[in-house]
């Protein structure tokens, strides 16, 4: 595959479920085509079907060691590695680059450092490719502000920028009112507990996530993608530009 093809192709090792998603939500908004995995045997699967431009990976996966798999992407493929962990010595630190790795970031990281991150690797691939390249380099970006979605809780239906309409249970109506109530604010866990009547307790946690993720996966007939964001360690917002009917 041509390199052009891929170059906002990123691939997120991560085995912390609200950790990736949060990353994948932040690097889609930024314009790059993201596929988050939890495992080693998942990327390994993902590999044999894409190319990808880069991968982030943690170091402490379930099934093989970080820097095993980091070691396997320096000699088996042309992807650039981002190392994102919670392990801050030194000698990890130099470990993971002798593996391979072009960035070594620690957890928690600020998504915008992340992001300029990518587009430096981005950068220089470009500059590698051809001289061409160097009046095309993407630059960061803000979250794209296209038509707004339109919510009617009355209705229960909400419908995406491109007109299409998603019907929504009662309990998904809440979820929405509460996060669109306050624009670009995030409400924390404990508020949307609160609000829809969950239990603080593992129970009342887990309805909340089988609720988000029920409520993402009604992605329509053109897979439309709701925006509702996780913000790592603080809760859920909805992303984007949103009008009430």
């Amino acid at each position: 595959m041509n390199h052009q093809d891929a170059t906002r192709r990123i691939i997120i090792v991560e085995d912390d479920t609200d950790f990736r998603e949060s990353i994948v939500e932040s690097l889609l908004l930024a314009g790059f085509d993201v596929t988050g995995v939890a495992s080693a045997i998942e990327f390994y699967k993902k590999i044999a079907e894409e190319h990808y431009l880069l991968a982030i990976i943690d170091l402490g996966l379930p099934d093989q060691d970080g820097m095993v798999l980091a070691e396997y992407i320096r000699r088996n493929t042309d992807m650039r590695i981002i190392v994102l962990t919670a392990q801050s010595s030194l000698d990890t630190r130099i470990t993971a680059y002798e593996a391979g790795a072009d960035i070594y970031l620690l957890k928690p990281v600020d998504f915008a450092e992340l992001t300029a991150s990518i587009y430096s690797i981005v950068g220089r691939l470009e500059k590698d490719l051809s001289p061409q390249h160097k009046k095309t380099q993407p630059e960061p970006c803000s979250p794209r502000k296209p038509q707004p979605w339109v919510f009617s809780c009355k209705g229960m239906t909400l419908s995406a920028p491109g007109g299409e309409t998603i019907k929504l249970t009662a309990k998904e109506c809440a979820l929405l009112e509460i996060l669109t109530s306050n624009p670009g604010r995030t409400i924390s866990r404990q508020e949307l507990l609160d609000a829809l009547d969950y239990p603080d307790d593992k129970y009342g946690n887990r309805s909340l996530d089988v609720l988000i993720h029920r409520l993402r996966q009604k992605n329509g007939k053109h897979n439309v993608r709701i925006p509702i964001k996780t913000v790592h360690g603080s809760g859920y917002c909805f992303s984007e530009a949103i009008v009430f009917a």
